[in-house]
């Protein structure tokens, strides 16, 4: 029972949203280089490991592997077994993760309306550091 207790006061609203918007909680979900990659990917069906880190360039197996299980703790992303030899597992967005996904594409437009000018402050930044 105090674990339950416990539970349901870690799981507050308010604590989730600690900063009056649902920001905070929203970056507990994504954070991670390669998190809102896996999301905005799913968001046209489900993918299978090997597609995932195709699309993902530069991403480790082991970086992938344990983000793809965080998003499935959070309960933004179904994980598929088929239980087929040899073995085939896809990814696919849950309702929740698919609402998040669609958040997600604003970011990716501002972006790349962005990218020219954001190239420049990013080679400035890196020539003074």
């Amino acid at each position: 029972m105090h674990l339950l207790v416990s539970i349901k006061k870690m799981t507050k609203t308010s604590e989730i949203c600690d900063t009056g918007c649902g920001l905070n909680a929203t970056l507990r979900i994504i954070s991670g280089k390669w998190k809102p990659l896996v999301l905005f990917f799913l968001r046209d069906g489900p993918k299978r490991y090997g597609e995932l880190k195709r699309l993902i360039p530069g991403v480790s197996d082991k970086v992938l592997i344990q983000q793809l299980k965080d998003l499935e703790a959070d309960r933004v992303l179904a994980r598929t077994d088929y239980k087929e030899v040899p073995p085939r597992v896809d990814y696919a967005l849950t309702p929740l993760g698919g609402s998040l996904a669609t958040a997600i594409v604003p970011l990716c437009t501002w972006g790349t309306e962005n990218a020219a000018e954001m190239a420049c402050i990013f080679a400035e930044r890196d020539a003074v550091g």
